[in-house]
């Protein structure tokens, strides 16, 4: 039989050393000893969402998630198995409708001008060549360049500034 006064300097020897776990064996005996809870650390981040203005709004609650451009909680999304409708307005046009188009190349946040006071890159109406600087995409905190690769008039703007878009998206409709 083990001796109780070991044991009892085997704990304070894990508490003084931060051990949470001890597995001892000695001919055919074995203790094996644990302190605190089993649970395991979890780390909750909460993200920065950068609104269309370029002000910052801290993500309220991690219940909430990003869809559409809107902050909506993830109850509303998932309480019917139907997606909760966005509240922000539509995009200028319907993508589909649009043969020929300027598609995301990456997975990002779209902006339309190079800070938030700028001018935008392009408009609608405005003709751009295929080295034509379009709009940037944020991609892990890198701000990418998109051009045009196409020779053409911007017919309409797809997304709006500040918009999570994805790869392959359609951001501008040209002509």
């Amino acid at each position: 039989m083990i001796d109780l006064a070991k044991l009892k300097e085997i704990v304070s020897l894990m508490s003084a050393n931060d051990l949470s776990e001890l597995s001892l064996k000695q001919g055919d005996e074995s203790v094996s000893i644990r302190r605190g809870s089993q649970a395991s650390t979890v780390i909750n981040h909460q993200p920065v969402i950068y609104g269309a203005a370029g002000g910052v709004m801290p993500a309220a609650a991690p219940a909430q998630a990003f869809a559409g451009g809107a902050v909506q909680p993830a109850a509303a999304q998932a309480g019917s198995g139907q997606a909760a409708p966005a509240s922000a307005p539509a995009p200028q046009a319907a993508p589909a409708a649009h043969a020929n188009t300027i598609d995301s190349p990456m997975v990002g946040t779209f902006y339309s001008k190079p800070s938030p006071d700028a001018k935008s890159f392009v408009t609608v109406g405005q003709s751009v060549s295929a080295n034509s600087v379009v709009c940037i995409i944020e991609a892990m905190k890198v701000f990418n360049e998109i051009k045009a690769e196409k020779s053409g008039v911007i017919d309409a703007i797809l997304v709006k500034d500040g918009q999570a878009v994805e790869f392959g998206q359609k951001l501008f409709a040209i002509k």
